[in-house]
C-alpha cells in the first residue's frame, strides 16, 4: 500500500498538467491542489512504512481518498466523450475508492 501511494503521488509533480485537466472547475488553485494532493499521497505513503506512524499514514490516506472523491464524481458527470469504455471505467472507479478506504482503514 505504501509503495502504491508513493508511486501515485510522484506524477503529480512530474506531469501536473494531466491532473489539472481533471480538476473540477469549481475548485480554485488547481496547480497548488495537484501539488498538495501529490505531496500528501507521498507523505502518507511514507508514514505507512513505519509501525510508529502507520496509523497516522492510514488516516491521512483515508482523508485524501475522501477529499478527492467529489472530483472523481465530477469526472463522471462532466465526461462528454464518445469512449463508452472510458465512461464505464470512471463509474467503476467510484466503488473502488470505497475499497481503498477500507484497505487503508485496516492499517489504522
Amino acid at each position: 500500500m505504501a509503495a502504491m501511494y508513493i508511486a501515485a503521488g510522484i506524477p503529480h509533480f512530474w506531469k501536473p498538467k494531466a491532473y489539472i485537466k481533471i480538476m473540477p472547475r469549481y475548485l480554485p488553485y488547481h496547480l497548488e491542489l495537484v501539488y498538495l494532493s501529490g505531496a500528501l499521497e507521498i507523505l502518507f505513503g511514507v508514514l505507512l512504512l513505519f509501525p510508529e506512524t502507520q496509523s497516522l499514514g492510514a488516516w491521512g490516506i483515508i482523508a485524501v481518498l475522501i477529499g478527492v472523491f467529489p472530483a472523481n464524481i465530477d469526472m463522471v458527470v462532466q465526461y462528454k466523450g464518445k469512449r463508452i469504455w472510458y465512461k464505464v471505467l470512471l463509474w467503476l472507479r467510484l466503488p473502488v475508492q470505497f475499497w481503498l478506504i477500507y484497505w487503508a482503514w485496516i492499517f489504522t
